[in-house]
């Protein structure tokens, strides 16, 4: 089995070396702090601990998997792109579109495996939503509204829109096949830190007529998670805590008399997504196929992100 080389070990990155150890395809860990490293030495005492990043990439390994602050993706990225590895990179990809563009066209030019992580689009709820609403059986999707609210981890160097919106852009891009952007409206709340905002609202419109609602929050007072689509014909709810999936019978007839035929929940088969998404990763490294999440669709992501940001800024 083809192994990597999981780079930082912090907050996620334990979950990643977690996983690709017990898939079997751990062959090390990168850890610049002390602390952290007498950690996964303790915990996998017989897989090789570096301190060094540019010492990880003079190894054989082919693959790295990065899971540090995102302001250093993409120095990491290119770095063990430039040493002729496959690279999967945590989301955001990079903060910059520039960069994320760099990245993907790289990638493409040398052959080599780029996947963002991008968690969300490997939760089997997510996928059986994709392939529902590309059966037609709900019509054509109008709007997707996501929320993503809890009184959670306060960050100082990013706000709630990087820290937390890249999954539900991710999710609406999948959900709403790839479609192409028109104009994004934001608004936001800085309650805690300047120019921190700790609340988001966005609203995307496509070329397609589509539309899309973003509101995220680390200032709320209940935990909320949910993936919401309006289509011509149902209704569905994706309660992400719950982790269940509603179909709602409801629309409006010619007439706009409002319709509703009741509801019914999907039945999900249960899997840790991220454990989906690493053995996906594998799995491009064997076959040499493009990931679901590949260095493009983490440009589309990081576009958006970047032009909700610029008019946050005004």
């Amino acid at each position: 089995m083809t192994s990597v080389i999981v780079v930082g070990s912090g907050h996620w990155g334990k979950n990643l070396v977690r996983n690709f150890h017990q898939i079997g395809a751990l062959a090390g860990v990168v850890e610049i702090n002390a602390q952290l490293r007498a950690i996964v030495k303790a915990q996998y005492s017989e897989i090789p601990i570096f301190d060094d990043y540019e010492e990880a990439l003079k190894t054989d390994v082919l693959a790295v998997v990065i899971a540090t602050p995102a302001p250093i993706h993409y120095k990491l990225a290119i770095a063990a792109l430039q040493a002729g590895k496959d690279v999967f990179v945590e989301k955001p990809v990079t903060l910059k579109s520039d960069e994320a563009i760099a990245l993907a066209n790289y990638a493409d030019q040398h052959n080599r495996i780029l996947m963002v992580g991008h968690l969300l689009l490997y939760q089997p709820a997510i996928q059986w939503m994709q392939s529902y609403l590309r059966s037609g059986k709900a019509g054509k999707v109008c709007h997707i509204s996501t929320h993503r609210l809890n009184l959670g981890k306060v960050r100082t160097e990013e706000n709630v829109w990087w820290s937390l919106a890249p999954h539900d852009v991710s999710v609406i891009l999948s959900l709403l096949d790839s479609p192409t952007l028109r104009t994004v409206a934001a608004t936001g709340q800085a309650m805690l830190q300047p120019e921190i905002e700790d609340q988001i609202h966005v609203d995307l419109q496509f070329q397609s007529g589509q539309t899309a609602h973003i509101h995220c929050s680390w200032y709320w007072p209940v935990k909320d998670r949910k993936t919401i689509v309006i289509a011509e014909k149902q209704m569905l709810v994706y309660d992400e805590i719950a982790q269940s999936v509603t179909v709602h019978e409801k629309s409006f007839a010619a007439d706009f008399a409002a319709v509703d035929k009741g509801e019914s929940v999907i039945a999900i088969a249960e899997a840790e997504p991220l454990t989906l998404e690493c053995k996906h990763f594998l799995e491009c490294l064997a076959s040499r196929e493009k990931p679901i999440s590949d260095g493009w669709n983490g440009v589309a992501v990081v576009d958006i992100l970047e032009k909700a940001q610029e008019v946050l800024r005004g």
